[in-house]
């Protein structure tokens, strides 16, 4: 199992870095920019979704319980200590973003949006990245013990 979430962690790590690459430096050239801004929203979509992909994985891999449905995977492994409450949160509302953005429910606030791209989605990725990588080498000191 470690290699899936090995793989998890680089594929979401991609996903961050080529978000990085031409993540647009101000709200003006991401409003006036409908590649860039088309560009960014799809890397927070896929971004979200390997974070929930890799939450499940580490639910799987401790054995914990199994959530009803993909938001709640978050609030699993911050109740078993994986990740932080807070984390959780965060994650959880970019999970419901990210869910209005890949099925266009209503009006998108397009400075919420832009916010949360430049603002918080890297920085929540990299934290779940380093958690599953914690969480990786304390199995194998584990298994090898």
């Amino acid at each position: 199992m470690n290699a899936r979430i090995k793989d998890k962690t680089e594929e979401m790590q991609k996903y961050v870095d080529e978000l990085l690459e031409f993540m647009p430096k101000g709200f003006e050239q991401y409003k006036k920019d409908a590649k860039t801004k088309a560009a960014c929203e799809r890397y927070f979509e896929k971004i979200i979704e390997a974070a929930t992909d890799l939450a499940f994985l580490l639910i799987k891999e401790k054995n914990l319980r199994v959530p009803e449905e993909d938001k709640e995977a978050f609030d699993v492994l911050a109740e078993n200590k994986a990740i932080s409450d807070e984390l959780a949160s965060r994650l959880k509302d970019a999970k419901g973003m990210r869910n209005i953005l890949a099925h266009q429910y209503g009006t998108v606030n397009d400075e919420i949006v832009f916010h949360s791209i430049t603002e918080e989605i890297v920085k929540d990725a990299n934290d779940l990245i380093s958690a599953a990588k914690k969480d990786i080498k304390k199995s194998t000191r584990t298994r090898q013990s």
